[in-house]
């Protein structure tokens, strides 16, 4: 019996006809996949869900919720740094600093930048700050988001995720929460922010819009080039 293996090359070859197939077919843009999905598959980590319904949960959550109270307090003070800053998006690492001072006030937690496999700490990326809940050992990873009230609802990208290997702060299986806090947009001159969300990305779907690209280096290559004036 004649039995036919694929080669990789040739499998590899498949695979991609196929991804670049679903892409076209999908308009260049992949919707509604979670993201759970997507880091357990680029990670091998899981994102755990939080249940309101349970005491424990309900009680970390109030902990984190009154850290964040402080940090609005504390960001609307005349004397903050953020209000030395003119562009919302100058104001966003300051906030990652003030959330961890204060969840570093609160008993029982440790608040740090997420570190890299090789130890080195990256601001930079997919999530921000990593929260050790010391008396369940429990870890949640937060990044904190500012918009400006009334936008909401708006479809303009405010997250995304770049899995890379050599860049990855994902660590741990643990709860990941996005933060947001709405501002006034510094209509009184200076900058008053509102209110704060915790969202829970065990139910998040993200997309994923595909490009094809190349850069010059890409383009003229010596082995492609069939013509050329150049000397």
């Amino acid at each position: 019996m004649l039995v036919f293996n694929a080669s990789a090359a040739e499998t590899k070859q498949s695979d991609t006809s196929k991804l670049i197939v679903a892409v076209a077919e999908a308009g260049g843009e992949l919707r509604g996949i979670p993201f759970t999905d997507v880091v357990k598959a680029t990670t091998g980590k899981r994102i755990l869900a939080f249940d309101r319904k349970n005491d424990a949960d309900r009680e970390l959550l109030a902990k984190i919720g009154s850290a964040l109270d402080q940090v609005i307090i504390r960001m609307n003070a005349t004397n903050s740094v953020a209000q030395k800053q003119r562009r919302i998006n100058e104001v966003s690492s300051h906030f990652e600093d003030e959330m961890k001072r204060v969840l570093n006030d609160v008993a029982g937690f440790s608040c740090d930048f997420p570190h890299l496999a090789s130890g080195k700490v990256q601001r930079s990326g997919y999530p921000d700050l990593r929260l050790v809940d010391k008396k369940s050992g429990r870890i949640i990873y937060l990044d904190p988001k500012l918009y400006e009230d009334g936008s909401r609802g708006s479809s303009f990208r405010t997250f995304y995720f770049e899995p890379k290997t050599d860049t990855n702060k994902i660590l741990d299986d643990a709860h990941h929460l996005i933060v947001g806090f709405a501002h006034d947009g510094r209509k009184s001159g200076q900058w008053k922010f509102l209110s704060w969300e915790l969202v829970d990305l065990s139910q998040f779907k993200v997309r994923l819009k595909a490009e094809f690209q190349g850069s010059n280096r890409d383009l003229y290559q010596d082995a492609a080039v069939v013509g050329s004036s150049r000397k």
